[in-house]
């Protein structure tokens, strides 16, 4: 999809904004923050490019993340301007995470990159609990089975205020309107049908949360970098803008688990090297 055709998915949410007294210019600015993003479900169009579930092929000697496996995407399936990121152009990305927040900072994801050819193993699907938890095993076993097909929709932000360094809060800056046009967008993304239960690329988006979930991702992955809990030693930004959004999932796991939201983030140099391994992943979870 072009940017264009990006613009014009935008019209009603345009024009239904303007009719809620927000400058015209204001509209169109927060139009010009739009990104290109693949929505993921299992509606009848669009091609197969994902699974939710599966065998879980890693590549031949590869360690089974100690999370559980929630979906393996066919990057050569996604249009090429399905995103605006550096993703490789084949290969399969399979996405691992715990959909609960653990009350910490700890990362709660993997990603995999498992490029075209690579000899791979079939591992168990409970390796990543070897201890046998019931409780978890539970949660895991409703985890969403089957395919998913994939199509291109224009992504805006959800949020609509920024953090001062002092705590204080204050709406997007130059968007005085910040607070209306992120709920119009909620809106509009029910009306224009923008949603699915797995995205890439495009903005995060939580429940209830009025922050960018992005930067929360960030201060987490800094922290865990700073004691030695993740990222391997190697420096990491704590500049927002260095990163992006590379996965987002909004799980419907049934009785066993209230509404979350699971974000897999990298920042822009790791993606563009193929350093699957520095994505950090966070859960925002409403018990």
């Amino acid at each position: 999809m072009t940017s264009q055709e990006l613009r014009e998915r935008l019209a009603r949410f345009r024009d239904e904004a303007v009719q809620l007294d927000i400058p015209a210019d204001e509209v169109d600015r927060w139009i010009d923050m739009v990104r290109p993003c693949a929505v993921l479900s299992t509606r009848d169009d669009g091609p197969v490019a994902a699974r939710f579930g599966g065998p879980v092929l890693l590549p031949a000697g590869t360690p089974h993340p100690p999370f559980p496996h929630v979906a393996s995407i066919d990057l050569a399936a996604l249009a090429q301007a399905s995103t605006d990121l550096p993703l490789p152009g084949d290969g399969r990305l399979l996405l691992f995470s715990w959909p609960r927040d653990r009350g910490d900072l700890t990362n709660h994801g993997a990603v995999v990159h498992v490029p075209v050819g690579a000899p791979t193993e079939e591992h168990d699907p409970y390796a990543w609990d070897p201890s046998g938890i019931p409780e978890e095993r539970e949660v895991a076993d409703a985890f969403p089975r089957g395919e998913l097909r994939a199509r291109t929709e224009p992504s805006l932000p959800y949020h609509y205020e920024v953090e001062l360094p002092d705590g204080d809060l204050e709406p997007l800056p130059g968007f005085p309107h910040a607070e209306e046009l992120a709920e119009e967008w909620e809106t509009a993304c029910r009306y224009l049908d923008l949603r699915g239960p797995l995205q890439i690329g495009g903005y995060a988006d939580e429940e209830m949360v009025h922050l960018d979930p992005l930067a929360d991702l960030v201060r987490c992955a800094v922290e865990q970098a700073s004691t030695g809990g993740w990222g391997g030693g190697e420096p990491v930004s704590e500049n927002v803008e260095d990163w992006v959004l590379l996965a987002s999932w909004s799980p419907d796991l049934g009785d066993v688990a209230a509404g979350s939201s699971v974000h897999w983030a990298i920042q822009r140099k790791d993606l563009e090297a193929g350093r699957f391994d520095r994505t950090f992943t966070d859960v925002y979870w409403n018990p």
